[in-house]
């Protein structure tokens, strides 16, 4: 079956052709401008499904809803359901346990991961909340992951090596050491 699409606008045309050429447009959003982009060379239903390896109704979808709303037919259609929605209390407590230290409240860790941080939510605070959304809410309240000094970086404490003793290490000069990002923290 060939498909009949109406006449482009030199608007949609030039995008069209942008999106369907991306390398870093959603690939979403670059497989549907294909399927319009390949149908205006006169393309059927079957080459363009082989050629993009989609089903074939999946051209048939986007060419009807390209045909019906031209380029707004090409974006995801809204989804049913209400978005979760947390409460301020919830988000508050959240906040406050990613600015607080794990063992102020009862974990058993020096510093979070964000792991840590999330399991923390679920389980302890008994939040149901995901790790992506959490990460939102700390991203939008303007917390960032940032490094945290470690044993392979500076020591915290500075008398370390007097409480640690003589050390066994046959060097006379400790090497010079780099920060590891192997433990995190949340940070303003």
């Amino acid at each position: 079956m060939t498909l009949k699409l109406r006449g482009l606008s030199e608007d949609e045309q030039q995008v069209i052709e942008k999106v369907s050429r991306s390398r870093t447009a959603p690939a979403w959003q670059v497989e549907r401008a294909k399927i319009i982009h390949l149908a205006s060379q006169g393309q059927t239903i079957p080459q363009i499904a082989r050629q993009l390896r989609v089903n074939q109704n999946t051209v048939r979808k986007w060419f009807a809803r390209f045909s019906e709303r031209g380029l707004q037919g090409l974006q995801d259609a809204p989804r049913s359901g209400a978005p979760v929605n947390y409460s301020a209390e919830d988000k508050a407590r959240i906040i406050a346990a990613a600015l607080s230290k794990p063992s102020e409240v009862g974990e058993p860790y020096a510093s979070w991961t964000f792991e840590r941080l999330a399991r923390h939510v679920q389980e302890k605070l008994g939040i149901p909340m995901k790790k992506t959304r959490i990460f939102e809410l700390l991203q939008a309240e303007g917390l960032r992951w940032r490094k945290q000094e470690t044993w392979f970086g500076e020591r915290i404490d500075p008398d370390f090596a007097e409480k640690r003793g003589s050390s066994k290490c046959s060097a006379a000069t400790p090497l010079d050491t780099v920060p590891s990002s192997t433990s995190t923290k949340w940070d303003r």
